[in-house]
């Protein structure tokens, strides 16, 4: 046998471990340490990472906690599927529904990745196989969904000692762009609801024009979302104090809070001519808008007046962006949108402003001393 093949039959051979000291054993060739425990019968052996004999000692105390947790029981043989179910039915009742759907389907379109193996035979290498074929598949936002409900899967199997660890920790999630928002200028949605309220027929459907514009008028003076605008009862109209309360209605805010918007002086007017229409009187529980989405009547406006498909949405935008350029501050702006960041989500989101209104702002900005 030549040097080189009696080297490579070296590198290739099994490593040596030597006890040094009770449940510690040292790599002879690499000299890390590892840990050899045995648990219901069972040996585990794992890497302590480390060639320093005191951190090897630290790290072992907790292998061997760890070890105490866990659980050699018939449910530490359930598939992954199963113990997502598991830990799904634990906090649904946290969830909403459109919430719980999302983690149904990320479950659904994880699980392939761990099928015919154990919960507590899952390691990295599986993970890995769904990071290399699933990762490039699919958008940054469903990428981070699937990684975290695949995460906090894990983490209820280490809580329930049916893991030693989450062998998704290593990976890291991707960045999600910032998605570019669509905002109509004042004059825009001047228009817009201008050819919505058209009598003549020539927009919105079913004689619905009248009821698409008001929708449309309430969105963007509250800034509500639309879930929240279609659910807004009379009772939650306050003209004495002057303000409305978002309360989301049955399903709740996307925060589950309640919050206290005021009236700008255009949706204060547009609430009290709303009222004085509507026959018969309406009554505390009645709802503000008798439609429940303005989809038809906008689009055929947007397409008329050659405009971008503006969506609902686009109107809680364009209420946040006004509110910016009138000097309103991002703290109490976030408040009216019902964010619970402080702001920092509005200042991402709407911080760009306009253009225009980012060369009106430039025009105070001066080194001229006689200025201060």
């Amino acid at each position: 046998m030549t040097a080189s093949q009696v080297e490579t039959a070296q590198n290739h051979a099994s490593p040596v471990f030597h006890r040094v000291g009770e449940n510690l054993y040292r790599n002879s060739t690499s000299a890390v340490y590892y840990a050899l425990v045995k648990r219901g019968g069972k040996q585990f052996r794992r890497s302590l990472k480390t060639s320093d004999r005191q951190l090897a000692s630290r790290r072992l105390v907790e292998l061997r906690q760890q070890f105490t947790n866990l659980t050699l029981s018939e449910e530490s043989n359930a598939g992954f599927d199963e113990v997502a179910r598991q830990w799904l039915d634990s906090v649904r009742h946290t969830m909403k529904p459109a919430s719980i759907l999302r983690r149904e389907s990320c479950i659904r379109n994880v699980t392939p990745y761990f099928r015919g193996v154990t919960i507590r035979n899952i390691s990295p290498k599986h993970c890995d196989a769904w990071l290399a074929d699933r990762g490039p598949r699919i958008a940054a936002s469903t990428f981070s969904h699937e990684l975290g409900t695949m995460k906090l899967v894990f983490a209820f199997a280490v809580s329930r000692g049916l893991l030693l660890g989450n062998p998704a920790r290593h990976i890291a999630r991707r960045r999600i762009p910032q998605a570019q928002i669509n905002v109509p200028t004042r004059q825009q949605f001047k228009m817009l609801v201008e050819a919505i309220r058209d009598r003549q027929g020539n927009f919105g459907s079913q004689g619905k024009g009248q009821d698409g514009a008001d929708l449309v008028e309430l969105l963007a003076g509250s800034g509500c979302r639309l879930a929240e605008a279609t659910s807004l009862r009379w009772r939650d109209v306050d003209f004495e104090r002057n303000c409305i309360t978002v309360t989301g209605g049955e399903k709740g805010t996307k925060n589950s809070e309640t919050r206290i918007v005021p009236m700008t002086g255009h949706l204060r007017e547009l609430l009290t001519r709303m009222k004085r229409e509507r026959e018969p009187e309406p009554q505390p529980d009645d709802l503000v808008s008798r439609i429940k989405d303005a989809k038809k009547c906008l689009r055929s406006a947007c397409r008329k007046l050659g405009f971008p498909q503006f969506t609902h949405h686009d109107f809680r935008h364009l209420f946040a962006t006004v509110c910016i350029e009138s000097g309103v501050d991002i703290p109490t702006i976030s408040r009216w949108l019902g964010h619970k960041d402080g702001g920092a989500l509005a200042m991402k989101v709407y911080g760009h402003l306009r253009q225009e209104h980012s060369f009106e702002m430039i025009k105070k900005v001066t080194l001229d001393p006689k200025s201060t």
